[in-house]
């Protein structure tokens, strides 16, 4: 299998439970998710007129709508080309459960990497029985998360900006019910909003959650 890879580059993981993780992100192309506050919005549409050679979305110096097809040999070639260090690798998006990432998550294992997937939920996953999978809900727009996501996910990461996004992660928490018993939960503040992330860490410490607050942003890094 081929996949539309946005880009690839050695970098901290941000976010959620490996934040601080020195980890190889593997970016998707295309998302039917599209959430208003995305940073990623140049991964939402796949069209051919932005398709490049591979060596073009390797290490980009910055964010574009160019991507190129990949197959797991090649996406492991430019990992051990590139010599990266990092042992950890990050299968993100757009939304990478789009694809059957089963193949590519074993052969990354087999090479000594772990892996992590960071998905909404809401297509069913295919990866090894050692992945991360890290499902962050989109039901404040109204996205149908899919049962065997939310009972496959290892973390449930959610973004809040206010109290009518507490509200909804509550409902869909309550519907979850033993589905959501073993999960870690993150709560991660929308764009850094002072607001949101007060909001946050008061939720965090009434419910003994967790908080997560894309330290990639802070430190303005990839």
């Amino acid at each position: 299998m081929k996949y539309p890879i946005n880009e690839m580059y050695e970098t901290i993981q941000g976010e959620g439970f490996y934040a601080g993780q020195p980890s190889i992100f593997i970016r998707i192309q295309g998302c039917p998710i599209r959430c208003s506050w995305c940073d990623t919005k140049h991964t939402w549409k796949l069209l051919n007129e932005n398709q490049v050679e591979p060596k073009n979305i390797i290490n980009k110096k910055k964010s574009t709508k160019n991507w190129a097809f990949l197959n797991t040999f090649e996406i492991i070639y430019f990992i051990k080309k590139y010599n990266w260090k990092a042992k950890h690798i990050v299968i993100t998006g757009g939304e990478p459960c789009v694809f059957n990432l089963k193949i590519l998550t074993k052969e990354l294992e087999k090479k000594g990497y772990s892996c992590q997937i960071e998905t909404s939920g809401t297509h069913t996953i295919y990866c090894s029985k050692k992945t991360w999978v890290t499902v962050s809900p989109k039901i404040t727009i109204g996205k149908k998360i899919v049962n065997s996501a939310i009972f496959r996910a290892n973390e449930i990461k959610y973004a809040i900006l206010n109290n009518s996004d507490v509200i909804k992660l509550k409902i869909f928490l309550k519907s979850m019910k033993k589905n959501i018993r073993s999960k870690l939960i993150f709560l991660q503040p929308i764009n850094q909003d002072k607001k949101a992330t007060d909001l946050c860490i008061k939720l965090c410490l009434i419910n003994n959650w967790r908080l997560s607050i894309q330290i990639q942003k802070y430190l303005v890094i990839p």
